[in-house]
């Protein structure tokens, strides 16, 4: 058994996470030279759960590849992504990070009052030549109404930057959030049970 993982993401959320349930990693994080904002674009009509599924086995073989060219010793590598989405919306089935404020309040006002979907999927490659194990989890996240003024002073905090749907339930946007059905952690990021079950299949615990 593997005394520790890489850690392919640039999440300091997922790193609490992972920390959160003992498991030792190391980061491998892209290079200056790779596009991994390029690997997150949507493809026309693409549905939530086969884009994040797309994307997080992408960043699994581009970590692979960063670790071929490295002289690393193996260690498994974990990856992951997260997605929300407003399931048959023809305009929102996915929901990335926002570009700017003006795309962040777009963002917000179409969740606002409405259940939206978190989908998280986590990829482990246990071995440089096997395929990645990979699961998804989906939570259902009852978004609070929100006015204009609640809207302008969360945007004005700049927490909805760098976060899908715009919002972080870790941070202030918690407080719009009434109740979810599902992963509080998968909402974060990255669904600890979820990953737990992944490692152990992948025999990286003895959990």
């Amino acid at each position: 058994m593997s005394k520790f993982i890489y850690l392919a993401s640039q999440s300091p959320r997922r790193q609490e996470l992972l920390k959160q349930i003992g498991v030792h990693f190391e980061m491998l994080l892209p290079s200056a030279d790779e596009d991994s904002e390029g690997i997150e674009t949507p493809l026309p009509q693409e549905k939530a759960r086969v884009y994040v599924e797309r994307v997080t086995l992408a960043k699994s073989a581009a970590a692979l590849s960063r670790w071929q060219k490295s002289n690393l010793p193996w260690a498994p590598i974990l990856c992951a992504d997260t997605t929300v989405s407003l399931p048959n919306s023809p305009d929102s089935e996915i929901l990335g990070k926002p570009s700017d404020a003006a795309d962040a309040a777009r963002i917000l006002n179409m969740l606002s009052g409405k259940v939206h979907e978190v989908l998280t999927a986590v990829a482990v490659t246990v071995a440089p030549t096997e395929i990645p194990k990979i699961l998804v989890q989906v939570s259902r996240v009852q978004f609070a109404e929100l006015s204009q003024k609640q809207i302008e002073a969360y945007i004005a905090s700049g927490e909805p930057f760098g976060k899908a749907g715009a919002y972080g339930i870790q941070g202030l946007g918690g407080a719009f959030i009434p109740s979810i059905q599902g992963s509080y952690s998968g909402i974060m990021g990255l669904p600890i049970y979820e990953t737990q079950q992944l490692l152990k299949i992948a025999g990286l615990t003895r959990v």
